[in-house]
């Protein structure tokens, strides 16, 4: 901020205009050390010298940002602004309130405002296109952030930004581009981040062993990195490798005994394997800590496995009165029919799903071969 004295003040004026720009000085050096309560301090009593001092109200946003207290900085952004229209800082730390108040389309409009006065700001253009990407407005993210790159080639923030928006919108092999240039750029020093999100692309592309790569490397930073495990145990999974999958619901498991998605995860794995007992273990574990549709899911499949389609039926049934829009539990019930020789009563439970209006291919095949059996 600029403290330098204005022409054609009297010597009066002069001092006080010294006095309070040494407060704010000693303010904003104390803030940036993290004595709050001090720097406070100091512009409260630039407050009670000069009412509508913008370097006090702005450091009192800053403070009030600081410390997490967003709904207070705003009041103090906004006082600063109906005094001093256009101050960029102000504008800046209202923006990144309301950004922090999940409050993401105010929070453009400021930035907005800003980029009036400074087009080229670099950091507020990228928080742009983050907000952007927050509201989902996929057109304008974009083109923000390639505006970043034009500008910045190769701008870390504008390519992780990139990754993150084509990975939000199911276009895995964009966000594959992005994040692997950041690898590219960053090779001997990547963040964990851009190896999980390469792994996380490959798992959603189903290329399960091209994943595990960078899931291990992320590991091999950090032994207890949840997504790393997590990844590493769910391409396992897609391999049908369940075995290698289990080592590392497990690992997770040590770390975290009552995560009831890890632990139905688990079970599943278990299960594949035809370790029923053990799978059933873990399935109650999940359902000892909160209802879960997939360990009880589980335990019927498990059910109908040992030939009680009647225990088996009676799950399913009440399931599907909780998550009537779940395919798998139609499909899963419908099977049990058929291993009672009911076709009928198959192409019942199917037709129920299809009523919904729901399209889903798993469903409709089995519909039209057991129409045609």
């Amino acid at each position: 901020m600029n403290f330098e004295i204005p022409e054609g003040l009297s010597q009066k004026e002069k001092d006080k205009f010294t006095e309070i720009s040494e407060l704010s000085k000693k303010g904003y050096h104390l803030l940036k050390e993290n004595k709050i309560p001090e720097a406070v301090e100091c512009f409260k009593t630039i407050l009670e010298k000069d009412p509508d001092n913008n370097y006090a109200l702005v450091g009192l946003g800053d403070a009030a940002r600081k410390r997490g207290a967003f709904r207070d900085a705003v009041e103090y952004y906004r006082r600063c602004l109906s005094h001093h229209p256009g101050n960029n800082y102000a504008l800046f730390g209202l923006a990144d309130c309301y950004k922090a108040l999940n409050q993401f389309q105010k929070a453009i409009e400021i930035w907005e405002q800003y980029l009036l006065h400074d087009d080229r700001n670099i950091t507020v253009l990228t928080r742009v296109a983050d907000a952007y990407r927050k509201v989902r407005d996929f057109r304008k993210s974009k083109a923000v952030y390639l505006r970043v790159l034009e500008m910045e080639e190769n701008n870390p923030y504008a390519l992780i930004g990139l990754g993150h928006l084509h990975y939000d919108f199911k276009e895995y092999r964009d966000a594959l581009y992005y994040w692997e240039k950041m690898l590219e750029l960053h090779k001997d020093n990547v963040d964990i981040r851009v190896l999980t999100s390469i792994g996380n692309c490959h798992r959603k592309l189903k290329t399960f062993a091209e994943g595990i790569p960078y899931f291990e490397r992320a590991l091999k930073m950090d032994p207890y990195n949840f997504y790393a495990l997590f990844g590493l145990a769910d391409c396992y999974r897609g391999l049908n490798q369940q075995y290698r999958s289990l080592e590392y619901w497990n690992r997770i498991l040590e770390q975290d005994p009552r995560n009831k998605v890890i632990l139905t995860r688990a079970g599943d794995a278990y299960r594949n394997m035809g370790e029923l007992e053990k799978a059933q273990e873990y399935y109650h574990r999940a359902l000892n800590i909160e209802f879960d549709v997939y360990a009880v899911l589980g335990l019927a499949i498990i059910a109908k496995m040992q030939g009680k389609y009647e225990d088996a039926i009676e799950s399913l049934r009440r399931l599907i009165q909780q998550d009537q829009k779940n395919y798998r539990l139609y499909l899963e019930l419908a099977d049990c029919w058929l291993k009672k020789g009911e076709k009928e009563r198959a192409l019942e439970v199917l037709a129920e799903f299809q009523k919904l209006g729901i399209k889903n291919a798993a469903i409709n095949e089995l519909f039209e071969k057991l129409k045609q059996a």
